[in-house]
């Protein structure tokens, strides 16, 4: 009798003890940002945004930040991000490599795509793109879809190699090494100016550090468009979690608050639905290059 009392107790002292449930206080969502911009600036205006996740969703939510584009899509493999707000080509890479799905992609500008731009200093003797030919070169990140991959495709186009290429990390990075000298030319994300004239696209995130920095940093190309960035969720997550954050992050943007948060990190203005079918012309455009986007996750 006592030992079947004791098979009989075991199974509820496993619950008990077991993983909690997700979306608790001991297990919360993870939710991952891709490091496009400063992490402090990511940091401070994500807390906003998960105090107010949190109220809506009544679950608990945790942010991670990367060093760099590539640890977002490996965190899903892993299962370190349940949710991420990642780059294109990431999603890409997350989707073929983990299965993740998208199921929002942002607006920007009223937009929902946007363009890449390949910058060069004033006295770098680039005017063109041809004249990046033996030049030095900033490209973002291995897995960024304005930072590195239309680059890669226009250059291919052109038959150009630059003398030097290094990978810069962030888009404010590049336009600073152009400004400094470090590099002749790079490759950024483009917005369109403001009605008034005030830049919106890469240079603006070190106008502050370097005022004139749109008289030394130039645009010499703007590639096509492509799919806005998308959140992105983990293979396997929870769909009442998923419908939880998408209707909450919808709401959030609707405040002023949320507007102005998402200006922040991402220069994000809304949020539409999305599907994985978004994303078949970039899949079309990363074949015509030949990158064999498995070798970018080890």
């Amino acid at each position: 009798m006592g030992m079947r009392l004791i098979w009989f107790i075991l199974p509820f002292i496993a619950g008990c003890f077991g993983p909690s449930q997700l979306g608790t206080k001991e297990n919360p969502v993870k939710l991952y940002f891709t490091p496009s911009v400063d992490g402090g600036v990511i940091s401070q205006n994500s807390r906003v945004f998960i105090e107010f996740l949190e109220r809506e969703t009544n679950l608990y939510f945790k942010t991670g930040i990367p060093t760099n584009y590539i640890s977002v899509v490996e965190a899903f493999g892993s299962k370190r991000a349940d949710i991420g707000v990642m780059n294109s080509f990431g999603y890409i890479l997350a989707h073929q490599k983990y299965g993740a799905y998208a199921g929002l992609k942002v607006i920007r500008h009223g937009e929902d795509n946007y363009k890449g731009q390949i910058i060069a200093h004033i006295n770098s003797g680039i005017n063109k793109i041809e004249d990046i030919e033996g030049k030095r070169f900033a490209f973002t990140d291995s897995s960024s879809t304005s930072g590195y991959l239309l680059a890669l495709k226009a250059f291919k186009d052109k038959k150009i190699t630059p003398r030097q290429a290094v990978f810069a990390l962030k888009h404010d990075n590049v336009v600073t090494m152009i400004y400094q000298g470090q590099v002749d030319a790079g490759a950024t994300f483009y917005s369109p100016p403001k009605e008034d004239g005030q830049i919106r696209d890469a240079r603006h995130l070190v106008k502050t550090q370097f005022p004139d920095v749109e008289e030394k940093v130039k645009i010499i190309h703007i590639t096509d468009p492509i799919p806005n960035d998308p959140f992105v969720f983990r293979k396997g997550l929870p769909i009442e979690i998923r419908n939880r954050f998408i209707e909450a992050t919808k709401k959030f943007l609707e405040t002023s608050e949320g507007k102005e948060v998402f200006e922040n990190i991402y220069n994000v203005s809304g949020v539409t639905d999305a599907t994985d079918k978004d994303y078949d012309t970039l899949r079309e455009l990363i074949r015509t290059i030949e990158i064999d986007i498995k070798n970018l996750i080890k």
